[in-house]
């Protein structure tokens, strides 16, 4: 039997405690209801280091826990370390993408890097809007756009197409 190494994945937005742990965490829920986890190393980082260290925002673990999934991964900062260690980097909006690239100015990791709406299967927006400066019904919106953009990227990873 050939052993295979786990897909790393990593998902990035500003300060980590909304977007992508959320998005860590969902994609990691329906791994597991897949029976696919050990497939897989999935991780979030923001592109600034202000919360480094912190849960999730309070908002996103509320909206997450009454739809079954336990955001409590800690925040941290991306760093150029991570382009080696993980297969794909997944911005939540072109800022972050940006902000990403920045670090790889020779252009080296550039396919590695993605925007997740980029795997919404039915059109939708094109970048993950950031809840924090509003109320709980945007992290529900939010949420609801993680839930299917993350179902299309296993759908890609599954066609294999990364």
């Amino acid at each position: 039997m050939t052993m295979t190494a786990p897909k790393r994945i990593l998902f990035v937005c500003m300060g980590n405690i909304c977007r992508s742990p959320a998005a860590e965490g969902v994609f990691l829920e329906m791994l597991r209801e897949r029976g696919e986890a050990d497939g897989f190393e999935v991780d979030s980082a923001g592109t600034l280091d202000y919360h480094t260290g912190e849960l999730p925002d309070p908002r996103m673990r509320r909206v997450g826990a009454r739809r079954g999934y336990n955001f409590d991964s800690r925040a941290r900062h991306f760093t150029p370390c991570d382009f080696d260690r993980f297969d794909m980097i997944i911005a939540m909006d072109e800022n972050n993408l940006h902000e990403i690239r920045s670090l790889d100015p020779r252009g080296r990791h550039r396919e590695k890097v993605h925007l997740l709406c980029d795997f919404l299967v039915e059109p939708g927006p094109a970048e993950v809007p950031d809840p924090y400066y509003g109320g709980e019904e945007g992290f529900e919106r939010c949420l609801d756009l993680i839930e299917r953009a993350c179902e299309g990227l296993l759908t890609h990873l599954r066609d294999g197409k990364s």
